[in-house]
């Protein structure tokens, strides 16, 4: 079947493959310990040191988070943990955790979200309150993400405004000021650019000067990205999808996420101070998928190595 790109047909044809092996390199992708499971081998389809990130969902054990982290890491692969602060039941919790991933897989880093939860488990409610703990720090983490909602958050503005969002970025810039890891922000998926490119020159104009990492949506079919977007409170760029969905011939044919990325990597190409600096990929449509995208369009130096033994 034809894969089809997010948004409109660009009017020069294909993408810069120059500017998007470049805006690739060094991006990094999304695994929970159920998907992990179904690969053989990471080393086999992903790139030597691309940094894994692992979803701590709702109800899932620290144990199998550990077992997977674990995993990873003896496959030579950086990996960072969600931490999500409202599943967190107190700080004896949250530095358990961090013992726990630092004496089995040997992490230090981690992305520091609020979570997808209504009502907080414990003492926690925001990604703050676990930066403010220290425990990152006595712990001796080298780099910590926080999250960023390029089209806003409803669960932090209800109003639809940014006004909460944005906040939360000033304080964690100024946190980042004084922390010795390095930072970052890493964002929800969206599907058109133009929008995420003026987000970031705004948090620019506003003094955010921490790096961005795009939020991105790896091949899927088009039904199954649109139940994941509405799941995880994507905004405006939404229309993308509905505008497609609405003819009825192509709703089982996969979307792949070229059109978005090709026009973020020439923007970043003809911009040398652009504050997106690495792509992260939520895997919608399967770690295998997004892999062999990955390595259809990046650059081909950067390619999977062999499972040694």
């Amino acid at each position: 079947m034809a894969i089809l790109p997010f948004g409109r047909k660009r009017a020069s044809g294909a993408p810069s493959p120059a500017a998007m092996q470049d805006f690739l390199d060094g991006f990094s992708i999304e695994v929970m310990p159920r998907t992990a499971a179904k690969v053989e081998d990471f080393r086999k389809i992903l790139p030597q040191g691309t940094r894994v990130y692992i979803a701590h969902i709702e109800g899932t054990p620290i144990e199998e988070m550990t077992a997977t982290a674990r995993r990873l890491s003896d496959e030579g692969f950086p990996v960072m943990p969600h931490f999500p602060a409202r599943i967190i039941k107190d700080e004896a919790t949250l530095r358990d955790w961090i013992a726990r991933y630092q004496g089995e897989a040997g992490v230090d880093q981690a992305l520091l979200l609020a979570g997808g939860v209504a009502e907080p488990h414990g003492d926690f409610t925001d990604s703050m309150q676990l930066l403010e703990s220290g425990a990152f720090g006595d712990a001796g983490f080298k780099r910590l993400h926080v999250a960023g909602h390029p089209e806003g958050n409803r669960d932090i503005d209800a109003d639809g405004s940014m006004t909460n969002v944005s906040a939360a970025l000033r304080w964690k810039q100024a946190f980042s000021e004084t922390s010795d890891a390095e930072m970052a922000i890493a964002t929800q998926f969206c599907f058109e650019a133009k929008p995420v490119i003026q987000w970031a020159d705004d948090l620019r104009a506003a003094g955010i000067t921490l790096p961005i990492h795009i939020g991105v949506a790896g091949p899927a079919k088009l039904q199954t990205m649109v139940k994941f977007a509405i799941a995880c409170g994507v905004g405006p760029s939404l229309r993308v999808l509905q505008k497609r969905a609405k003819d009825v011939t192509k709703l089982l044919l996969p979307f792949e996420p070229t059109e978005f990325l090709a026009d973020l990597a020439d923007h970043a190409a003809q911009t040398p101070d652009f504050n997106i600096t690495k792509v992260h990929f939520f895997p919608l449509g399967g770690i295998k998928a997004t892999a062999t995208w990955t390595s259809e369009h990046g650059n081909p130096a950067n390619q999977p190595i062999q499972a040694q033994g």
